[in-house]
C-alpha cells in the first residue's frame, strides 16, 4: 500500500514565480542555452534541492542531478526530469513545469517521511532549446547519454558567433570530456525517465482533459538556410515573361508544399509541414522585383517516411518551379531528429495512475520534439491554453496538480 503522498505545490508555486521573476524579457522570459539566464534558473532549483536535503551533482555537461535517495542505491534509478532554457521571449512553462513536477514529487516524498525502493532523481537538462540558439537538437540529454557526437561542440551560435564548446567553457563544463564520450547516464544505472510538459497544442484544451499520456514524439528534417535566387529589375518596367521573381517562387512553392501536406494527410499521413520564416531582401526596396527570397522550412512527423515523401515532393516542385520562374533553388544544410515511440510499459503505469486518481487522460501523439525523444522513454503534457514558445503560453495549476499527483504515484510504484 502506498502512503498518502501529496506533492509539494507550495514549493512549485515558489520555483515558477522565481523563475518568471529573475528572467523577464518584455512579456515574456529568456533563459538562453548555456548562458545567464540558464545559469540563474538551475541555481535556483539546485537551492531549493539544498533544502530539501538532495543529493545534488552536475555531468561534464552541466546537467543537474537532484536525487531523493532510495532503500536500495544500488539499484538502477527513476529519472523525472526536463529543461529550464527557454527560447527568447518564450512561456514560463515550457520545460521548467517538467523539472518543477519532480521537485514536488519528491518534496511530497521527502514530507510524508516515504522512502522509495531505488533512487528518484529530478533532471535539470541542458539546452533542450538549443535550436533557438545553436542549431543542434537534444544537446544536453544527448551529451548526458553519451551519444552526442563531437564535431558538433564546434557548431557556432547564431548571435554571438562562437562554438558550443565555447559557451560550455564559459559555463564552467567540459567539452573535451563530451567529446572523449564520458557520460553520466545510461541503461547500466537508469531504470525509467519521466518528463512532463506542457502541451503546445490545443487539443487537450479542445477536449476539456487535464493530461495527455504521449504516444510518440516527431522526427523533424529541416532547412533552415534555404534561398531562391532570382533578379533584381525594375517592377513597373520589367514585363512577366522577363522576370526571374524570388518572390513569386518562393510562394508557389509554400502553395504547392501544402497542397502535398492535404493530399498526404487524406491518404492518413500524420506529418506537419511549417515554412517557418519567408523573407526578401532590403535590396528589393519597394520598386524592386525580389531577386533574392530566404526561408525555413520544419517537416515532422512520428513516420520518418512521411517527411521523406515531403521531401521528395518539395525537390520535384523546385525543379518545376525553377524551370517555370527562371530561379534557383538552394536549400542549405538539412538537420533534423529521429522520431521516438514512447516506452509502453511506462504508459500503462502512467494510466493505471490517474485511473486510481480518478483523473481524466487521453493518448496522444507529441507535436513538439523534448529530450525524452532522446532517452525514448515517456512524457506526459499538460494542457495550456495559448500555445507554447510565446509569452502568452499558460497553464491552469490544477491541471499541473493533477498531472503532479500522477507522476508522484507512478514514481512511487516504479521506484518500489
Amino acid at each position: 500500500m502506498l502512503p498518502n503522498l501529496t506533492p509539494d505545490m507550495d514549493l512549485a508555486t515558489e520555483l515558477f514565480a522565481g523563475l518568471r521573476a529573475n528572467s523577464m524579457d518584455g512579456d515574456g522570459v529568456t533563459r538562453e542555452a548555456f548562458g545567464p539566464g540558464e545559469r540563474m534558473a538551475h541555481a535556483l532549483v539546485r537551492a531549493a534541492a539544498d533544502r530539501l536535503g538532495l543529493d545534488s551533482t552536475v555531468d561534464v555537461a552541466g546537467n543537474l542531478y537532484m536525487t531523493l535517495p532510495g532503500a536500495d542505491r544500488a539499484a538502477k534509478r527513476v529519472i523525472i526530469g526536463s529543461h529550464l532554457d527557454s527560447v527568447r521571449q518564450g512561456g514560463n512553462y515550457d520545460g521548467a513545469a517538467g523539472v518543477l513536477c519532480g521537485m514536488a514529487t519528491v518534496a511530497g516524498m521527502k514530507r510524508a517521511g516515504f522512502t522509495p525502493g531505488r533512487d528518484i532523481t529530478v533532471m535539470a537538462i541542458r539546452a533542450e532549446e538549443a535550436g533557438a540558439w545553436f542549431p543542434v537538437s537534444y544537446p544536453g540529454s544527448r551529451m548526458a547519454l553519451g551519444l552526442f557526437k563531437a564535431d558538433g561542440l564546434g557548431i557556432a551560435r547564431q548571435d554571438s558567433g562562437r562554438s558550443l564548446a565555447d559557451h560550455m567553457r564559459e559555463e564552467g563544463f567540459d567539452p573535451e570530456a563530451v567529446a572523449r564520450g564520458e557520460h553520466a547516464i545510461g541503461p547500466h544505472n537508469t531504470a525509467a525517465f519521466l518528463e512532463l510538459h506542457i502541451e503546445q497544442g490545443p487539443v487537450l484544451e479542445n477536449e476539456q482533459v487535464p493530461i495527455g499520456i504521449v504516444t510518440g514524439i516527431p522526427g523533424s528534417r529541416r532547412l533552415r538556410q534555404g534561398r531562391v535566387l532570382g533578379e533584381y529589375n525594375h517592377s513597373g518596367a520589367t514585363p512577366r515573361k522577363y522576370r526571374r521573381d524570388a518572390a513569386a517562387a518562393l510562394a508557389e512553392l509554400v502553395h504547392r508544399m501544402d497542397e502535398e501536406w492535404c493530399r498526404l494527410d487524406a491518404m492518413g499521413h500524420v506529418l506537419v509541414c511549417t515554412f517557418c520564416t519567408m523573407a526578401t531582401t532590403a535590396e528589393a526596396g519597394f520598386t524592386k522585383i525580389a531577386g533574392e527570397a530566404s526561408f525555413s522550412l520544419d517537416v515532422r512527423s512520428v513516420s520518418p517516411h512521411a517527411c521523406d515523401l515531403m521531401f521528395e515532393a518539395m525537390r520535384r516542385f523546385m525543379e518545376q518551379i525553377e524551370a517555370r520562374h527562371g530561379v534557383r533553388f538552394e536549400t542549405g544544410p538539412e538537420t533534423g531528429s529521429r522520431a521516438a515511440i514512447m516506452d509502453e510499459g511506462i504508459r500503462a503505469g502512467l494510466k493505471r495512475a490517474a485511473d486510481a486518481l480518478d483523473i481524466r487522460h487521453l493518448d496522444i501523439a507529441s507535436g513538439a520534439g523534448h529530450d525524452a525523444a532522446a532517452f525514448a522513454e515517456a512524457k506526459v503534457p499538460v494542457r495550456n491554453q495559448h500555445g507554447s514558445h510565446n509569452p502568452k503560453e499558460d497553464m491552469r495549476m490544477e491541471d499541473f496538480a493533477a498531472a503532479c499527483a500522477v507522476v508522484q504515484r507512478w514514481a512511487a510504484e516504479a521506484a518500489a
